[in-house]
């Protein structure tokens, strides 16, 4: 049988592939075959494609694009939707495992569908490795398809590495303790060539922007080494950091959750133990 995935760059379209081998041969639509980025003109080629192919499922990453597209399908189509799947039985019905509450509850479902809609919770499930799907042309979209788009990309004004594609990222919670204290968590990402991230506690205070926030509902991330600066670890905070490799906390409550949950942990004041670790560094360059 066939199955449809929605292809975006980078590893989590690979980790949505993983599961959608399981339903058959995939076939692959490309997210930037459309530009600008358009939800319902993508909706519209995958709802064509997959009666074209007949397929028995269709899947894409748990991204903010990636549920935003299939969300679309599933209202074009009237066929229930699974988000954030981490496991999936084939069948009449599909039985899925997915995250819910940020990743602090598994939820087992079952989908009565002619055709699985779902998309995969990013950093779940190993990337595939086998030979890119074959790739199917879209046919031109209808003017109305186009009306939600894309018209135009803002950089944040503080330029950067992004959190999404950061190796390194250090971020800093309520413990940093003011706008302006977040300077030495800035000094220490920019020797280490890392991205500044923050928790939510510090844009709900309107120290940092939305874009810095790591999280649920901010970016979810997958770097090398993230280095956790007075983040207490709240579920919604943690349940962005599943792609994290090594998390790195300093807190000067060594039952905080994030401490809990650390690889390496430093107990203390992040503003006597930020700026040493600057000096150390300097010391080494």
């Amino acid at each position: 049988m066939n199955v449809l995935v929605l292809m975006e760059s980078g590893d989590p379209s690979r980790q949505a592939l993983t599961l959608a081998r399981k339903f058959g041969d995939p076939r692959s639509v490309r997210m930037d075959a459309i530009q600008p980025f358009a939800p319902d003109a993508l909706a519209a080629a995958l709802a064509l494609a997959a009666d074209q192919l007949n397929v028995s499922a269709v899947f894409a990453a748990g991204t903010d694009r990636g549920n935003e597209v299939m969300a679309r399908l599933a209202a074009r189509t009237g066929l229930p939707f699974a988000a954030n799947c981490i496991a999936v039985t084939p069948g009449d019905p599909v039985e899925v495992t997915r995250l819910r509450w940020g990743g602090s509850l598994l939820e087992e479902g079952r989908l009565h569908s002619p055709r699985a809609l779902i998309t995969v919770a990013p950093h779940t499930v190993p990337a595939d490795t086998g030979p890119a799907p074959a790739e199917l042309d879209l046919k031109p979209s209808a003017g109305s398809d186009l009306v939600v788009r894309v018209s135009d990309h803002v950089a944040p004004a503080n330029g950067g590495v992004s959190l999404t594609t950061a190796k390194v990222i250090v971020s800093g919670g309520r413990g940093v303790g003011s706008k302006e204290g977040f300077a030495i968590i800035e000094e220490l990402a920019g020797l280490l060539g890392a991205a500044v991230g923050c928790s939510r506690a510090v844009t709900s205070a309107g120290w940092r922007p939305h874009t810095d926030q790591v999280g649920q509902t901010g970016t979810k991330v997958a770097p090398e080494v993230y280095i956790a600066c007075g983040i207490s670890g709240a579920t919604q905070h943690m349940a962005g950091l599943k792609g994290a490799k090594r998390i790195v906390a300093i807190n000067s409550d060594p039952q905080a959750p994030l401490m809990l949950n650390a690889d390496y942990t430093v107990t203390g004041d992040l503003k006597e133990i930020v700026p040493a670790i600057t000096a150390e560094i300097r010391k080494r360059k």
